[in-house]
């Protein structure tokens, strides 16, 4: 009888983040448990920790890992019929068509009140997003599709916004998070940088409305 072949740990890594994914999305982050995950990546609950430290290091792990599976920064990167502006405006509009993305964005949006989780999930995004918003964004400026001096600090800003208006991190209401995004609105618009039309502005509503439903908003 043949012997079961031995997965290595890089091998129980894509299995137990392949079962986390599937059950944040099907089950929900806070009713699936360790167990659960381990359950259906077919190991010992063991194995989960020789691999992650927690369930909320496997939900940082996947957000990331779904972000350079399908980057839309490089996606639109080679787009030569668009300018700067159009661009920026293409790469939201793919984020706001990535269901996946969008329903694992909603499951990590508890473990944000956790301060290491944020301090982490910040640093990453001004390691990896700052670069490549700067780049669009002096790209927008040279060939005159956004009119800012800003370039630089709208980098910084902008992968700050949506940590803003997470409920779990500065806790709002709906009504507040949405007077808060109309804010956003208005201020990149007099920055030069005009970048919701209507379909981008009712699905951010929409989604506001999706994570103070979620309990985001608890202190």
């Amino acid at each position: 009888m043949a012997r079961p072949v031995k997965k290595t740990p890089e091998e129980w890594r894509k299995e137990i983040l392949n079962a986390a994914q599937n059950l944040f999305i099907s089950k929900g982050y806070e009713e699936t448990t360790i167990s659960d995950i381990m359950d259906k990546a077919g190991g010992a609950k063991g194995m989960f920790y020789r691999c992650f430290q927690s369930k909320e290091e496997v939900m940082y792990v996947l957000g990331n890992q779904l972000f350079f599976e399908d980057n839309p920064f490089e996606a639109v990167k080679v787009r030569d019929d668009l300018n700067g502006l159009q661009k920026i405006r293409s790469l939201l509009a793919m984020n706001q068509s990535d269901a996946e993305r969008n329903q694992i964005n909603m499951q990590a949006v508890p473990i944000l009140k956790d301060p290491h989780i944020l301090a982490s999930a910040v640093g990453e995004n001004r390691r990896v997003l700052t670069p490549l918003w700067l780049e669009l964004l002096e790209e927008g400026k040279k060939d005159g599709s956004i009119k800012t001096e800003y370039t630089k600090e709208l980098s910084e800003l902008l992968p700050l916004i949506n940590f803003w208006l997470m409920p779990s991190v500065f806790p709002a209401t709906e009504e507040e998070l949405l007077h808060k995004y109309r804010f956003v609105i208005e201020m990149l618009d007099h920055m030069g940088l005009p970048l919701y039309d209507d379909d981008m502005i009712s699905f951010t509503e929409k989604f506001i409305t999706d994570i103070t439903e979620k309990g985001g908003n608890e202190t």
